[in-house]
């Protein structure tokens, strides 16, 4: 009997794997010994078991539902492990490990922690207090995990304290990216803020606005809810119901809560999506009883769920609906397959789970495959039988496959990445020490490590023909684009309205508000000649008013019509003044109408001068006619400059210049005038053009007048350099942006009006200071006498030639009747011309007369 006894107790202690611990190394899951040794943190079983509702000792307690991925996961990091220590990444150097089973608790988490903590060589595995712990050798360099959020950041809390490195495959809380609370916390995994963010912009392009949300009762399920509700907002999601689970199996209470969840999604009828924040075990019951309780739902699936095979693998899963979700980034996974088609090889001296393993695959090995999974996780150890090590072995080769089928290619690569970080890491520190020794380097040292350098903000990260996240080139933010913190993902896009920014930016500068100012200096050139027109208007007023009775005065139309033009000049000169500085209402609506007004009045009075020139001077009587019947001065000038007064006033009342911020430069904010209307703007403009080709062809037709009084000729030259100057404008000022886009039009209007004074007045104040002798009366009179003489020989010539029979008579009939018709008022003509008395145009048509007949 007592040899019984023996036996079943030698029996049990060989197949109970997961007893509690006895001693720290019972704790110790898979161990390997090197010169640089790595810890490990995995959730190898779903749950620690307790028999009470809680603790009533402070002992670790066994482990029970052994979970394949996790397992997996474990042997990614060996492999991981061994393919740098039979590579030629740390010549030299073994990398060691020390893995531990989490029992997906924060308790067991905590105890491997201190563990990982505890000073390096010490028989008495205690973690020393120490106010630097700079010099201190840890028994590890680096941690890899855990993988659940809620335990990282329990774990990163104690770490802390000595700044060891801990890099995690699967936390994803966004809490874990603040380095002033977790400096030493490292991921291979993008944060919750992007996952929740893609979830909420694919609900919304789905059309779906009414759903459901269930997630866990710990920092990690609060954090992502929190942080999908705010992006739900933003998509306009509204979250009908929110249902939280206990975050551990422990939890007695959790079957009533999955019950409760079930209950309110049936309740809740319109709500056909739902989005799952859970972990494997707490989706695999959820599901189960869904599908018992005939439950048909979108469910968008959390990253840390979506794909794992258990739950791909729950019976009749079609029957739940439809599951959409997100998963991590996937690598070369041949070389991991690879060895797991040899791990029946693999000692398990020093590995625990896969011994267990090895044991509870040969009691399930009657079971298929698709319930293989849950039978090893759920099967009792005291139904386990003892079999050889042949046995367990023939059976790993003949199902092989079953281990790859539960691999999640995501989780595993992220754990590669995790371990060849690190040993990127190790070989930068080792390049100048001799990390042989135990004392080559402390942890904290790692921290400066990276596979490539940390992009200064300014720059962004760019993927780079490496399979590894954490290996990336920095490339300089573009322009308008900026980086305020390191290793940013992507560079932030300034406000193009209101700030810029230059290329490799680390933040947005508010644009400059631009326009023509007072202080420019092309604008004070501008305003100085504007001012000098303006004083050139004054002193030709000064002058003309001073010698008003002289024949060069009352030849140019009088006083009145001189003041006029001479006013016409100066309010364009003045109209410049407001296409400068700061644009404002006022300003933007007065200029154009200013400019456009009083030009138009200014080309009207040059149009009447130039039809009054050729209807003197004319001898043609046809034209002389039509010409007398046209020549209506006070009218032409009102009707010309009423129409363009309509037009400007059409313009202000329909669609009138308003000030416009112009953001289209990518550093400066233009301050302009919009002119409201285009069209509007190139009527006012074409019309005046119309008044001008007019002025033109007039005076091109009088440019043949006496020498001495050949103002037709310069009213011709003056509308020549308007044109000029106009058609110029144009496609400049089409193509022209910018602050000195108002100075374009300031000079085209300064040219043309130059152009028209000098062209108007300069000749006659010329003759009027430089050639008193011919502004006189006889002068004059003589000028005009030689001209009729001239034109009326070359007309009698013309005559002679029609009759050459009658040559006598014709040219006598032609000096008196021909002259009469070409002029039938002689008199009032050149009064109105020369402005030199009616009394005095009559001697000067006599003496004409006698003169002419006694030369025939």
């Amino acid at each position: 009997m007592a040899l019984l006894i023996i036996v079943i107790t030698c029996l049990v202690i060989i197949l109970d794997t997961s007893q509690s611990c006895h001693t720290p190394d019972d704790f110790v899951a898979i161990t390997s010994p090197g010169h640089i040794m790595i810890g490990g943190l995995f959730a190898i079983h779903e749950k620690m078991l307790s028999s009470d509702d809680h603790p009533r000792r402070p002992q670790i307690q066994k482990c029970v539902g052994f979970e394949i991925s996790a397992f997996l996961q474990a042997l990614a990091m060996i492999h991981s492990i061994e393919v740098i220590n039979n590579s030629t990444l740390l010549s030299g150097v073994k990398l060691g490990y020390e893995i531990y089973d989490t029992c997906t608790e924060v308790t067991a988490a905590v105890a491997a922690t201190l563990r990982f903590l505890s000073k390096f060589n010490c028989s008495r595995e205690t973690v020393t207090f120490q106010c630097d712990y700079s010099s201190y050798l840890p028994r590890v360099k680096a941690v890899i995990g855990a993988g659940y959020s809620e335990i990282s950041m329990a774990v990163s809390r104690m770490l802390n304290l000595q700044l060891m490195p801990q890099v995690s495959y699967e936390s994803t809380a966004e809490i874990l990216s603040d380095k002033v609370r977790f400096p030493s916390f490292l991921r291979t995994v993008p944060s919750d803020f992007y996952q929740t963010k893609a979830m909420a912009h694919l609900i919304q392009q789905s059309g779906w606005n009414w759903i459901g949300l269930i997630t866990t009762d710990d920092d990690y399920g609060r954090l992502a809810l929190n942080t999908f509700a705010i992006q739900a907002a933003a998509n306009n999601v509204c979250i009908a119901f929110k249902e939280v689970l206990p975050a551990f199996l422990s939890d007695n209470t959790i079957e009533v809560r999955i019950n409760q969840t079930l209950e309110k999604i049936i309740a809740e009828a319109q709500v056909n999506v739902i989005v799952v924040f859970l972990r494997k075990f707490h989706v695999f019951n959820l599901f189960t009883k869904a599908i018992e309780r005939q439950i048909n739902k979108i469910w968008i699936a959390s990253d840390n769920w979506s794909t794992a095979t258990k739950i791909i693998t729950i019976p009749n899963i079609k029957k739940l609906g439809k599951v959409v979700g997100f998963t991590f980034r996937r690598g070369n996974m041949s070389s991991f397959h690879s060895f797991l088609q040899t791990l029946h090889r693999y000692p398990n001296d020093n590995n625990k789970p896969l011994h267990e393993f090895a044991m509870l695959f040969s009691a399930c090995k009657h079971i298929k495959d698709g319930d293989l999974s849950q039978c090893i996780s759920n099967y009792s150890q005291t139904a386990l039988t003892y079999d050889t090590t042949k046995t367990i072995e023939n059976h790993f080769f003949l199902r092989n496959d079953f281990l790859w089928h539960y691999t999640e290619p995501g989780l595993i690569h992220s754990i590669e990445l995790a371990v060849f970080a690190l040993g990127h890491a190790v070989r930068d520190l080792c390049q100048a020490r001799d990390c042989q020794k135990s004392n080559a380097f402390q942890p904290w040292e790692q921290i400066l490590s990276k596979c490539s350098k940390e992009c200064s903000p300014g720059q962004m990260k760019k993927a780079t023909g490496s399979q590894h996240m954490c290996c990336y080139d920095c490339v300089s933010c573009p322009e308008n684009h900026y980086s305020n913190q390191t290793d940013m993902d992507h560079c932030l896009l300034c406000n193009n309205e209101t700030h810029w920014a230059p290329v490799r930016s680390t933040m947005c500068f508010e644009k400059e508000v631009e326009y023509l100012d007072w202080n420019d200096s092309l604008a004070l050139l501008l305003i100085a000649l504007s001012l000098l027109g303006i004083a050139f208007v004054l002193a030709i007023g000064i002058i003309f008013t001073r010698n008003l009775n002289t024949p060069v005065v009352k030849s140019s139309g009088g006083l009145v019509v001189c003041y006029v033009m001479l006013t016409c000049h100066a309010l364009n000169f003045a109209s410049t003044g407001f296409f400068i500085g700061e644009p404002q209402d006022f300003a933007c609506k007065t200029r154009q109408t200013l400019f456009g007004v009083s030009f138009t009045l200014c080309v009207s009075c040059i149009l009447m001068k130039s039809l009054k020139i050729l209807l003197a001077f004319s001898f043609d009587p046809k034209l002389k006619t039509f010409l007398k019947c046209l020549y209506r001065p006070v009218p032409i000038v009102l009707t010309c400059t009423g129409i363009q007064v309509v037009i400007c006033t059409l313009w202000l009342v329909l669609a009138a210049p308003v000030v416009e911020e112009n953001i289209s430069l990518p550093r400066v904010i233009i301050l302009e005038c919009e002119e409201g209307s285009v069209l509007a703007f190139g009527t006012m403009l074409g019309y005046i053009a119309v008044l001008a080709f007019l002025c033109f062809v007039f005076a091109f037709k009088g440019r043949k007048l006496p020498e001495n009084y050949n103002e037709a000729k310069f009213l011709t030259f003056g509308m020549l350099i308007y044109f000029i100057a106009w058609i110029i404008f144009i496609p400049v000022y089409a193509t022209t942006f910018g602050k000195y886009l108002p100075a374009v039009e300031i000079i085209v209007i300064l040219i043309s009006n130059y152009g028209i004074l000098c062209c108007t007045f300069f000749p006659k104040c010329y003759v009027i200071l430089y050639k008193q002798k011919t502004n006189t009366k006889s002068a004059f009179l003589q000028m005009v006498y030689n001209y009729s003489s001239h034109s009326a020989n070359n007309l009698a010539l013309s005559h002679v030639s029609l009759n050459p029979t009658n040559h006598d008579t014709a040219v006598t009939n032609l000096s008196h009747n021909d002259k009469a018709a070409a002029c039938p008022n002689s008199n009032h003509c050149l009064a109105q011309v020369f402005g030199i008395g009616r009394e005095n145009a009559t001697n000067v048509s006599k003496t004409l007369h006698q003169k002419r007949s006694s030369s025939i």
